[in-house]
């Protein structure tokens, strides 16, 4: 038996515990690693000055954008491929991923450049002060400049999880996260290089995952292959694909929408306030994506077992993921209460009000976050069955349909207090519409079930 009947039969055969791990953990830690690119940054530009942080903060929504465009593709491509595979269409398979592939890099090229022709405009729009400014405009030109790698490493990482080789995507993300790790005190402090430093440590870190995908298309080391001649101008391949990955879009559209209007509320109160919601932004990221991660390994798993009508296994599925980010979730939520100052202290020693805020912004978000699982696992679970509406309304109700409205008129409504208690309200009215999605998706698949059982009896 070869790797990928392997990778097959684990999806079909495996103990459902074993198999989230093995195809779970690596993407959670993989995305973890992702998440770190920004958190490394605001750690290390700490040091520089308050005004640094917030113009890292700044740009955050644009990375978010950037990262959206390749899971637009990525996410996609990963739940019609995870089908295809469960129904052993290798040809249509290889088709979509190199057609995903090619098209996320022409239109990264084309988003770059639109971004920095009207950069200094999108920067005002997401919050940026007088006084931060001229540090987010330095920050941004490298980073947006090289982010084509980092669209083209999102989509990788999406399409090689699709076929079962999480293990491989973590691999490269550590690669790509550890050399962050080493790159960007050298590039801002030894060599001098400061705020501009922490962008291009982040570029190099990405260049080397990169090349890592590079080896993995050229050596052949998965089931899937990638080539121009692949390349399908094919309606029907790019529903599949937009109608998963347009509400993903969507999604990071809106966070990114949610962030400059938060900066911008933040605004009124100084520099200080916008740094605090840009540092908890990225606490919070790591969080969501070590959760997000880990639905990047569910649903290849729901994704193959409905295709193959395997519906016990994706149930129980669900359950497992459900209770192991209810878990994390929790675990996450706990320090977010118990220890907020200390945890705001590792970005800032001398700017009270920014470790005063941060901290109130960590408590106001920890109150709820341990049902942010519940949230993701019926996301990704109506993404990965290919029901893009459901799915689509679920992605966009957290920042989109709930945070928005929240941010424009709690300010508004209890000042500095709205802006606190926007998120957690915005998370708490995505939890009751969840719950009556997924009520409804649970009836469905037990008349699915029961037609399967039907069909077999009479046969």
């Amino acid at each position: 038996m070869d790797s990928n009947d392997q990778k097959f039969q684990m999806m079909r055969d495996e103990k459902i515990s074993k198999a989230l791990i093995k195809l779970g953990i690596p993407t959670m830690i993989g995305m973890m690693v992702s998440a770190l690119y920004s958190v490394v940054d605001a750690y290390f530009v700490g040091g520089l000055g308050t005004s640094q942080i917030g113009a890292v903060s700044v740009v955050f929504p644009i990375v978010q954008i950037i990262v959206g465009l390749g899971m637009t593709f990525g996410s996609g491509a990963a739940s019609y491929i995870s089908r295809l595979l469960g129904e052993e269409n290798s040809d249509e398979a290889n088709k979509t991923a190199s057609t995903t592939l090619f098209t996320s890099l022409f239109v990264g090229i084309i988003s770059i450049i639109i971004s920095l022709c009207f950069l200094d405009n999108i920067l005002v729009a997401l919050g940026a002060t007088e006084t931060i400014l001229p540090y987010a405009r330095a920050y941004a030109v490298i980073y947006i400049s090289g982010s084509i790698m980092n669209i083209f490493n999102v989509t990788m990482n999406n399409i090689i999880t699709s076929e079962g080789m999480a293990r491989f995507t973590m691999i490269s993300m550590l690669i790509g996260g550890g050399l962050n790790v080493i790159l960007a005190p050298i590039f801002i402090f030894l060599l001098g290089f400061g705020i501009q430093g922490a962008a291009a440590a982040t570029v190099v870190s990405q260049a080397a995952t990169t090349s890592f995908y590079l080896w993995y298309i050229l050596c052949k080391k998965g089931c899937l292959r990638f080539s121009i001649g692949y390349f399908n101008f094919n309606g029907r391949i790019y529903k599949e694909i937009l109608k998963v990955g347009v509400p993903i879009l969507v999604f990071q559209i809106l966070s990114s929408v949610a962030m400059g209007l938060s900066n911008t509320a933040a605004s009124s109160y100084g520099d200080s306030v916008i740094a605090a919601v840009g540092v908890v932004t990225r606490i919070m990221t790591l969080g969501t994506y070590v959760v997000f991660g880990f639905m990047k390994g569910f649903q290849p798993l729901a994704g193959y077992n409905y295709g193959a009508q395997n519906y016990d296994r994706l149930n129980e599925a669900t359950k497992v993921s459900l209770k192991w980010t209810t878990i994390f979730c929790a675990v996450v939520a706990f320090f977010m209460i118990i220890i907020p100052e200390q945890i705001m202290l590792m970005f800032s020693e001398n700017d009270r009000m920014l470790i005063y805020m941060g901290s109130r912004l960590l408590r106001a978000n920890g109150s709820v976050f341990t049902l942010f699982g519940l949230q993701m696992v019926y996301m990704s679970l109506f993404l990965a069955l290919g029901k893009g509406k459901e799915g689509g309304i679920l992605s966009i109700s957290r920042q989109g349909i709930f945070f928005i409205p929240a941010i424009l008129i709690m300010p508004h409504l209890f000042g500095i207090e709205g802006v606190i208690w926007a998120q957690p309200v915005a998370d708490f009215l995505t939890v009751i519409l969840t719950t009556i999605f997924a009520l409804s998706l649970k009836k469905k698949l037990k008349i699915l079930k029961r037609n399967i059982f039907i069909k077999n009896k009479t046969i």
